[in-house]
């Protein structure tokens, strides 16, 4: 129950709606929840307004018009509003829900984000902005707090809280400005006035941040960082990161310019300048990242996402579970310009003369810090010179003097370990696959190039291995099912699956592939399949009746089956209707569809069967006739000297002779 007290929203549901699971993040004019929206069964981000600033109505008008500004906005880079209102004295706003961390956890984690994911988070903020720009809202409060990064790296920009239409950017009716004073703009902090060029100069800081680690300008007071807004240019990243290319510079000085006339106009602009840069500097460039300690314990999303069956377990431990990460949440904070403050308008004017009334002390201290090391550094190398050029050489040129990292990257490792080994560094090599850089290529370096290390120092190389390999596997005789399966054990990607008729392989066995078994490939080459689709299915034509004297039904038949001659089955009968050597019958029948492949049989006629014509002379009429149809044959009779005595005196054919049943045997009687 301890949660409760100490976050008494966790675990209610808001307006009848919204079931809040655990508290988020908390900023300066609102706390946000991860909460279930009931009515749509998803997951939202639950913005409440803090209870003491409820009361005014004006903190309470900002509350509505984020709702309204960012509801116009539909880009995927800006996080969508879905809902606004009240319950009692709870005012709220619905937000998607972006799992993932801040770009203010990111910095934290890492120190410094490499240069090409600087640029790349930079062009994802201005194209978001820019979508807010040509809608006519400023945003007013860039800062890393309202930048998300998904966990697929895509950037979100969210709290439109101090967003205005441009024609309205104005704070005069209050006479106070509301704002993460690291990223005001001059004109915003000296007048009150923001336009578009506001959020540019936000960005500029933000990048400055990134590549860095840490703003441009720190002070001891929000005041004396606003006065550093306003009467002083922003250093270039380089005198941090000396490595820096002196195009990353101009880029910083474009996008931060105290002369509104120098800034990028809006968004849109200044996304082009960064898409530019980004064009043009080499990829050895873009991996580089400043020596900045971080703290990668605090690499965790803002607010994981939670199983539907440990969302409401872990709900009531929201409130003690933000109390045990207090140290996270005290690393997150970079000073007194990190947080939402509110500050008079015109309380810093842009005028040189106020310089000495309000300038910061640590900068003062700083500059006569540096001119007092010049001056003893000066001094002591006179006396080294004097007392012994010896000493002198072997801390600043000899044995005893730092080194800096070259650039490597790209280069051969055998050339790089050679370069390294002759400045005096131990190297060691660490291999990793690399689908672009050709094998014995380095990847990257540590510490990186343009760092200053003693001699002696272990320098890192991560060496390039070329692109990974696999091993194809056996694949012909299985089914594609097995095939694919197997390819995918193998981590191989299937290509193209080409079908081939087959009449010896069954339907869905693999032929041919386009590797060989055991052939070592590209991790990324796909592996094509020639597919058996079985025998062709043919029609038989009707061969009954046609003639075999020069085998045409054989060799016709065999050729539309795709076998033999010698594979068809050849059968003679007799027969009483087809003339000899002409097919009598077929196997398979006409018309049949079969498969090619199919064994098949033919009857041919050998004619009629003969029959011998039996004896019947001296026999009576009736008897002969009888034993001649019991024969076969049809019995034509003739009489002789008038046929009175019916017995049979002669018979045409002869008896003995071979006749075809249902031949004529001619009678003759007296």
């Amino acid at each position: 129950m301890s949660a409760l007290v100490t976050d008494p929203l966790v675990g209610r549901t808001v307006d009848g709606r919204y079931d809040v699971l655990r508290r988020i993040a908390r900023g300066g004019m609102a706390t946000v929840y991860l909460a279930t929206d009931r009515r749509l069964d998803r997951r939202v981000a639950l913005k409440v307004m803090h209870p003491h600033l409820a009361d005014g109505t004006d903190v309470e008008a900002r509350f509505r018009r984020e709702a309204r500004a960012a509801a116009r906005l539909a880009h995927p880079g800006i996080v969508a509003v879905l809902d606004q209102g009240t319950d009692g004295e709870t005012s709220y706003l619905t937000m998607e829900y972006v799992p993932g961390r801040t770009l203010r956890t990111e910095i934290a984690g890492l120190g410094a984000l490499r240069l090409g994911e600087a640029l790349a988070i930079t062009e994802g903020v201005l194209d978001a902005l820019a979508a807010a720009h040509r809608a006519g809202l400023v945003h007013r409060d860039v800062k890393p707090e309202n930048v998300m990064l998904t966990r697929d790296r895509r950037v979100k920009v969210g709290d439109f809280g101090l967003a205005r239409a441009v024609t309205e950017a104005t704070a005069a009716s209050t006479g106070t400005l509301l704002g993460t004073v690291a990223y005001l703009s001059p004109e915003i902090v000296s007048v009150g006035e923001a336009d578009a060029r506001a959020d540019v100069y936000a960005v500029g800081i933000m990048l400055y941040e990134m590549i860095t680690g840490s703003p441009p300008y720190d002070g001891v007071t929000p005041i004396q960082i606003a006065y550093r807004h306003v009467h002083e240019d922003v250093p270039p990243p380089s005198d941090a990161v000396p490595w820096l290319p002196m195009d990353v510079d101009d880029l910083v000085a474009t996008l931060t310019a105290r002369d509104l006339a120098v800034r990028p106009a809006d968004a849109g602009v200044a996304l082009e300048h960064v898409r530019r840069l980004r064009r043009d500097l080499d990829d050895r460039a873009l991996a580089l990242r400043a020596s900045v300690p971080g703290r990668p314990d605090l690499l965790v999303d803002a607010a994981p996402d939670l199983p539907d069956d440990q969302a409401s377990a872990e709900s009531l431990d929201a409130a003690s579970e933000d109390d045990a990460d207090h140290d996270r949440t005290t690393a997150l904070d970079r000073g007194p310009g990190t947080g939402t403050i509110a500050l008079p308008i015109g309380a810093i004017a842009p005028r040189e003369e106020e310089t000495v009334a309000v300038a910061p002390e640590r900068p003062a201290r700083r500059t006569g810090r540096r001119r007092g090391r010049r001056v003893l550094v000066v001094l002591l190398v006179l006396l080294l010179l004097g007392a012994g050029g010896g000493a002198a050489w072997w801390f600043l040129l000899g044995p005893g003097s730092p080194v800096v990292v070259p650039p490597v990257v790209g280069r051969d490792a055998t050339e790089v370990t050679a370069q390294l080994t002759d400045l005096d560094l131990e190297v060691s090599q660490e291999p990793a696959y690399d689908d672009t850089a050709p094998e014995g290529a380095v990847l990257a370096v540590d510490p990186g190039a343009g760092t200053s290390v003693p001699r002696g120092s272990e320098v890192t190389l991560t060496v390039s291995l070329g692109i990974e390999h696999r091993t194809v596997p056996t694949l012909v005789g299985l089914t594609q099912d097995e095939a694919e399966a197997a390819l995918e054990q193998a981590q191989l990607a299937v290509g193209d699956v080409v079908p081939r008729e087959d009449r010896d392989v069954p339907e869905g066995v693999v032929l041919d592939a386009s590797e060989d078994a055991g052939a070592s490939v590209p991790h990324t080459e796909t592996i094509d399949l020639v597919v058996s689709s079985g025998p062709r299915v043919v029609t038989i034509d009707d061969y009954v009746g046609k003639g075999t004297e020069s085998d045409i039904a054989v060799t016709d038949l065999a050729r539309v089956l795709d076998i033999t001659d010698e594979q068809i089955t050849v059968t003679e009968v007799y027969s009483d209707t087809v003339p000899q050597g002409r097919v009598v019958s077929q196997t398979p029948e006409p018309g049949a569809e079969v498969p090619q492949g199919t064994p098949a049989a033919l009857e041919v006629s050998k004619g009629p069967e003969l029959v011998a014509v039996p004896d019947v002379e001296r026999m009576s009429l009736a008897d002969a006739t009888a034993v001649l149809q019991g024969a076969g044959f049809v019995v034509s009779t003739k009489s002789s000297w008038g046929g009175l005595i019916g017995t049979v005196v002669d018979q045409s054919p002869a008896a003995g002779e071979m006749l075809a049943r249902g031949s004529t045997v001619t009678l003759t009687y007296v």
